[in-house]
């Protein structure tokens, strides 16, 4: 793994747990959830192929797995990870999250719509 300075270092998983974890922190995941993140990066990360990957690109391997396991989480790592420099950043991913979260409530074949009185 290349970091920003240009150090290289090995693959962490210990690493991408304390990150994940610190991002986590007052959220209802499990040590365990956070254990299959880390794993799922690194097996992202091992079947890119590539010898040496930028610890950015680590970073932003983090981030499918943990939206999906937490929204909140999600969206304080990403806010490092992808630089939001603005409150316009947050509110375009928060429409984002919505608006994916809607298509995917409207292709569930098993969700009723809702009754309104």
């Amino acid at each position: 793994m290349t970091k920003r300075a240009g150090a290289s270092e090995p693959f962490s998983r210990d690493k991408v747990l304390s990150g994940v974890r610190k991002a986590c922190q007052g959220r209802p995941v499990t040590e365990d959830d956070l254990a299959l993140l880390a794993q799922r990066v690194e097996e992202t990360v091992r079947a890119s192929g590539v010898a040496e990957i930028e610890a950015h690109e680590v970073g932003m391997a983090v981030l499918p797995s943990l939206r999906e396991l937490d929204e909140v989480a999600y969206l304080r790592f990403a806010s490092v990870y992808r630089a939001f420099d603005a409150l316009e950043a947050f509110e375009a991913e928060i429409a984002l999250l919505r608006a994916e979260r809607d298509l995917s409530e409207d292709a569930d074949p098993l969700k009723q719509p809702e009754k309104r009185t």
